[in-house]
């Protein structure tokens, strides 16, 4: 039979990983609940004329009918992200939902990623969106960047620190008009900006010359902008010193310096303003946020988003936002590899009752039943076999504990006796009072 070989960019993880993977995946949830955000789950697919209509040049897969006749239907594509299906959602349900809508999204999305570290094809993403009408108040900004690192305490990577990293979309815009750069060209130049961390000053500086026709100065000016980093709101000075001035500048800097003054940094994570952040999607307006993991930056930013005021309800009825996404299975998939994720959960199945005979096995799965309603993980060996063997089976699951079936009346009793694998203790037991060692659970 020919070796099987995993598909690139599609992981699947073993159990424990995928134990992991669910706790965080529910801790997660749970942190976003408390702060009222509902949960959502989109559809799998959209029109092609969705997924292409914000300007995203990710590639995307289309899904089509082995058998379909040409022209037979729309042509359909699976979600690169949540942010596009989240937009068309709020803008077909707007009647029916209650605004601010808060929600969060913990779903898989599929992208045409290259091979590299820490990209995959298919993979688990978790945004969160606030979407009001009218009006967003920019203290939804300063929350979104409180959530990111709360929900960051979810993701236990071991002894590792996420560095959090703002900037604002009218900050960079107001400082390139501020140079004279014509507002035609101002989304190329932050698409160029925005590639500062991957290929260096001195080649983002050509493409500025080269591709938006910027002078040697501008460009030189613009870098300058992007080299501002503080961990304060010291930015404010700084950006000024480089004497550009604009009045969306101005709003920018305002902005920006109101969300620091609203968010703490939490034990875990750095909070910082870069203004070499630049966020290349067009539908960003104003705070941008990109994280990324102090000491492993070359995987790239693990969450990211900003604020939005027309991606959400078209032109005519525009609904601003704000949102960021974190790519649990980037995390995931780069901790397990490294060792930075601890896969010691504690047990499923507490106990494994196992027997003799098979005329116990109605004996045995009452004891096992007792003992789940109890909230007592608890399986019954499938065959029958010495009991070497099945203690083995045990001690191979990580199963703690062994229950022997009292040799008393098929079916009737509850009785029996448990041994502990680790410490080879063995005592009476009945399956309506025993409990594991240490550990508390419900009784009838």
């Amino acid at each position: 039979m020919p070796k099987i070989a995993p598909i690139s960019g599609y992981p699947e993880w073993l159990p424990a990983q995928k134990r992991v993977e669910q706790k965080i995946v529910a801790a997660i949830a749970r942190q976003l609940e408390l702060s009222g955000f509902v949960p959502l789950e989109t559809r799998s697919v959209e029109p092609l004329s969705v997924l292409c209509s914000k300007g995203d040049d990710k590639e995307i897969y289309v899904l089509k009918r082995l058998h379909a006749i040409e022209g037979e239907v729309e042509k359909l594509g699976l979600h690169f992200d949540l942010t596009v299906p989240f937009a068309r959602y709020v803008e077909q349900f707007q009647s029916e939902l209650v605004f601010p809508f808060k929600r969060y999204q913990i779903q898989k999305v599929w992208r045409g990623e290259r091979k590299q570290e820490g990209r995959y094809r298919e993979f688990l993403q978790c945004d969160l969106d606030i979407v009001a009408q009218n009006q967003l108040p920019l203290h939804f900004d300063a929350e979104m960047a409180r959530l990111l690192m709360q929900i960051w305490a979810c993701v236990p990577l071991r002894d590792q620190t996420m560095r959090l990293k703002l900037s604002h979309r009218k900050i960079l815009q107001g400082f390139y008009q501020g140079l004279g750069i014509a507002t035609d060209n101002v989304a190329e130049t932050l698409r160029c900006v925005d590639k500062l961390a991957k290929i260096g000053a001195d080649e983002v500086k050509r493409l500025l010359m080269a591709e938006v026709g910027m002078t040697q100065t501008q460009a030189e000016k613009a870098l300058a902008l992007g080299s501002i980093s503080s961990e304060s709101q010291v930015f404010v000075a700084s950006v000024k010193a480089l004497g550009v001035a604009h009045p969306l500048l101005d709003e920018g800097l305002d902005e920006l310096a109101a969300v620091m003054s609203m968010v703490e940094a939490v034990p875990g994570c750095e909070l910082v303003v870069d203004l070499s952040i630049a966020r290349g999607l067009d539908y960003y307006t104003g705070t941008v946020y990109e994280g990324y993991l102090v000491g492993h930056e070359h995987i790239g930013a693990v969450c990211s988003g900003g604020r939005y005021d027309r991606l959400v309800g078209g032109d005519k009825k525009a609904l601003p936002g704000v949102g960021v996404s974190l790519g649990l299975t980037r995390l995931l998939g780069y901790g397990f590899d490294h060792g930075l994720l601890d896969l010691e959960l504690p047990p499923m199945v507490h106990v494994l009752v196992i027997m003799t005979d098979e005329e116990m096995r109605a004996q045995a799965n009452q004891v096992a039943s007792v003992l789940r309603q109890r909230g007592i993980g608890a399986d019954v060996f499938h065959q029958v076999q010495n009991f070497g063997k099945q203690i083995r089976h045990a001690e191979k699951r990580g199963i703690p504990y062994v229950w022997f079936v009292d040799q008393g009346v098929p079916g009737e009793g509850l009785s029996g006796e448990v041994k502990e694998l680790l410490s080879g203790q063995q005592a009476p037991a009945h399956a309506k009072t025993w409990s594991p060692e240490g550990e508390a659970f419900c009784t009838e």
